[in-house]
């Protein structure tokens, strides 16, 4: 029996995000199959299925390409959810039951993810058929695991508006503190971005346990660890995004403050370092006080790489993911050659650069298309 609210939602979210996004499907389409001669096609992506299947490395990779088109995935959603046309949803949706809506939302998210999922069942296929059984395993579990993260965050965001709620006890508990400049936005991330910020501790928490379980036969190998700290900052994408758009937004008076250009660096490192705390607690409780501190600098120097980013492209989703998916595969390869201290001042100083360069600049703003 189909849902009615299955119905309604795919009329407006399914359709709508494929004709929004039709070049780019039919970009990566013309790639995937253009790549090589049309008699050679099948054993090419058989090759590839396998590669991933077999290599755990390789498999980190396309996870982390998959959790970048759901963070895509989110960005539009969320948008249509609150664009001022859809705002019938947050009473219309909630006459159902938190089960109908997540149900519903499951299936609205694994239908906008169909070509991912369409591709990792084919490859979880090529897995059995060569006795492979963990990874077809994993590939399941991960594309579940995000399908019922993004229900979970779509029932949450169309719940705001009429549950107003009371704030979240923390906020109330901490509201007679003194609160420095650079721990604004992580009041933020509590009081209005709970949701995002348990979802991207739990990939952490996967990443965590999937990287050392992947590689137990080298989990005392520092590029393991140091490709678990870049997974980990990836997963953070949104919020350093978001944090943007807040400092965009609500902080912009901050420009006329007299801290100098090393001060407001510092400052938001520092936000950076209080949002990985929990990982950081992981990382000194696991390793050795030096490799933790490089893996805890690693993680920070290339948060605050994105975070100047965007002040020289700009609030566009778009050409952020792009530039998150090539810097991970880019710093994925320098990691392997072991040069991590490398890497470390390489993005605080290329950050620095930017921020210096670009921090005072009116920052371009991209309406994109909903």
């Amino acid at each position: 029996m189909k849902r009615p609210l299955t119905h309604i939602l795919n009329r407006i979210f399914v359709r709508g995000f494929y004709q929004a996004h039709a070049g780019l499907f039919l970009f990566f389409f013309l790639f995937m199959v253009g790549a090589v001669e049309p008699g050679q096609l099948l054993g090419y992506h058989k090759t590839l299925m396998l590669a991933f299947i077999t290599s755990p490395l390789m498999l980190l990779v396309v996870f982390a390409v998959w959790f970048l088109y759901t963070i895509k995935c989110w960005h539009y959603v969320v948008g249509k959810i609150t664009a001022p046309t859809q705002h019938f949803l947050y009473y219309s949706v909630n006459s159902f039951t938190k089960k109908d809506q997540l149900i519903s939302w499951f299936i609205i998210q694994l239908s906008i993810l169909s070509p991912v999922v369409i591709y990792g069942l084919i490859a979880v296929g090529v897995g059995l058929f060569y006795h492979f059984y963990l990874t077809p395993i994993l590939i399941i579990a991960y594309l579940v695991v995000l399908c019922a993260a993004s229900a979970w965050l779509y029932v949450t965001v169309v719940d705001r508006l009429v549950d107003s709620g009371s704030a979240l006890w923390i906020m109330r508990w901490c509201s007679g503190w003194k609160k420095p400049f650079f721990s604004l936005y992580i009041y933020q991330v509590l009081n209005g971005l709970k949701i995002p910020y348990v979802i991207t501790k739990g990939l952490s928490w996967l990443i965590i346990t999937g990287v050392f379980q992947l590689f137990n036969d080298v989990s005392t190998d520092a590029r393991v660890a140091g490709i678990a700290v870049l997974a980990i900052a990836v997963a953070h994408a949104v919020l350093v995004f978001e944090g943007q758009r807040f400092e965009h937004t609500y902080l912009s008076f901050s420009r006329n403050f007299p801290y100098s250009f090393i001060q407001r660096y510092v400052y938001i490192l520092l936000t950076y370092a209080l949002m990985i705390l929990p990982e950081a607690v992981w990382l000194f409780s696991r390793f050795n006080p030096l490799l933790a501190m490089q893996l805890l600098l690693m993680v920070i120097s290339v948060l605050m790489l994105l975070h100047t980013l965007i002040y020289s492209m700009g609030l566009n989703m778009d050409k952020y993911l792009q530039w998150v998916m090539g810097l991970f595969i880019v710093l994925f390869w320098i990691m392997m050659f072991k040069l991590m201290p490398v890497l470390i001042v390489g993005n605080i100083v290329l950050s620095y650069l930017i921020f210096s360069r670009h921090y005072y600049k009116d920052m371009p703003i991209t309406n994109e298309k909903k």
